[in-house]
């Protein structure tokens, strides 16, 4: 009896070392970088549940491909002309396309813009159309924006439709089966079953955008859902923003589409894999005048986190003002420490956040965040109604909007795609914006938890939100 019990001890013994080895490798291997209390929370997770936790990492616990080679360090990259040299110094150097000019940009003010545009752009497709969403749901907006791509298909247009599988776990099947036969490409991107690339079920595509002809774009935060375009009865229209984009800023967001097309195939791109070309067909020449925009995407298609890397620099050479109005606020530490270093050395930083969001775990997760902010000196507003848009301006010189949410998920596990405006006519819509968020929300006052409400964020942060 001792010996079997003996046996059995050191088989879970072999096991936990097992499991703490396949972390460790599948860490390191892959280079990833994770914050220091997640890696703390998948090692006492094997090591106290390893029969559990093991099998969970293994399906959910990778947060990059392995990383592609960096180009060799060459001479000074130059500033792209028109936006802060410190801003576009940096993305270039994270060998992101330059920003362009463009001829049109409309940012949309409400839920029937965002829609008019949407069905807009899809009916002026003439030879290609891609659409990329989270969600797309069975719904009077998914119904009328389905029949809209039949009508594309149905006048010759090639359109291709990728789905979150997670995102869109509520789409019927028979709705993309229908679409499927009727001439769509479709796809679903990281399905939980049947996954083509193993182990990165947790990895999802929160990307938004619509793509007609590489010369018009419609993106933002927007997911093709009655509730981002169409106030009922009782339940008003998210606030959310959404924007079209005439011009080479479409060319770019059609060569990221056709990227993530590839990759919900299962093919995962290498920097030194000969792949084929995503390359958009040739265009007229940019205006040269006209509103400067990049095109900015990050996820783990990319050997930085990108706009995190933005935001971190932008804290720093921030001199007036910063506005972050998200849905879900739950930065990493580095991230909300140089926010409050902002606060510090004078910057007016403002954070607008729903006072209830659509997550209960998410708006208990955010609490350490926004009390630590306020007792920095910053201004965080509460909003009544829900608040789904993603935006981010600094001073004057330059703002963000897209799809990447404040929280650590949307910053180092999902595909996200943001655009920096440039242009001083965006930017001061974007001001005037917010300035009419802040308006209707009333101010934050941070109250000091009890002990189990502390344990309660900790736990709900560390394992929500990082894991």
């Amino acid at each position: 009896m001792i010996r079997v019990a003996v046996l059995s001890g050191l088989g879970h013994a072999i096991f936990v070392a097992v499991g703490l080895l396949v972390y460790v490798m599948g860490t390191r291997i892959g280079h990833q970088r994770r914050h220091p209390s997640a890696a703390m929370g998948w090692v006492l997770g094997i090591v106290t549940f390893p029969y559990l936790v093991v099998p969970l990492f293994l399906l959910f616990g990778t947060r990059k491909f392995a990383r592609p080679a960096r180009r060799p360090h060459g001479p000074p990259l130059e500033a792209t002309e028109g936006g802060p040299p410190w801003a576009t110094r940096l993305l270039a150097s994270l060998e992101l396309a330059p920003a362009v000019r463009n001829a049109q940009v409309v940012l949309h003010a409400d839920g029937t813009q965002a829609l008019q545009g949407l069905l807009a752009t899809i009916a002026s497709a003439r030879h290609r159309l891609d659409l990329c969403t989270y969600v797309f749901a069975y719904d009077e907006v998914g119904r009328e924006v389905a029949r809209a791509l039949l009508d594309c298909v149905h006048r010759g247009v090639r359109v291709r439709l990728l789905v979150d599988a997670l995102g869109s776990m509520r789409t019927p099947p028979g709705m993309l089966r229908a679409l499927r036969r009727q001439g769509l490409q479709v796809r679903r991107f990281m399905p939980l079953l049947h996954n083509p690339l193993h182990g990165r079920t947790n990895l999802r595509n929160h990307r938004k955008l619509v793509v007609a002809d590489g010369e018009r774009l419609w993106s933002g935060g927007r997911n093709l859902a009655c509730e981002y375009f169409i106030d009922r009865p009782g339940h008003p229209a998210w606030a959310d923003l959404s924007y079209e984009v005439h011009g080479p800023l479409a060319a770019q967001a059609q060569a990221q589409f056709a990227t993530d097309w590839r990759v919900a195939r299962g093919l995962v791109l290498r920097r030194r894999r000969k792949a084929r070309s995503t390359a958009a067909p040739a265009l007229p020449a940019p205006p040269a005048h006209g509103p400067l925009a990049q095109w900015l995407p990050s996820g783990p298609d990319h050997a930085d986190d990108t706009v995190h890397a933005l935001l971190l620099a932008a804290a720093y050479h921030a001199q007036r003002r910063i506005v972050a109005v998200t849905p879900y606020f739950v930065p990493d530490d580095a991230l909300l420490d140089a926010w409050c270093l902002a606060c510090r050395r004078g910057v007016q930083v403002s954070v607008v956040v729903p006072a209830r969001s659509n997550h209960r775990l998410a708006d208990l997760a955010r609490e350490r965040a926004l009390r630590q902010l306020a007792a920095a000196g910053a201004r965080v507003w509460l909003s009544p109604a829900m608040v789904h848009a993603k935006a981010v301006l600094i001073d004057d010189e330059l703002a963000l909007v897209g799809s990447l949410n404040l929280d650590a998920r949307s910053l180092f596990l999902n595909y996200e795609a943001m655009t920096v405006f440039y242009g001083p006519q965006e930017l001061h819509w974007l001001a005037q914006w917010s300035d009419q968020l802040l308006a209707s929300a009333r101010p934050y006052h941070a109250r000091a938890p009890s002990w189990l409400r502390d344990v309660i964020e900790g736990v709900v942060r560390s394992v929500g939100f990082q894991l």
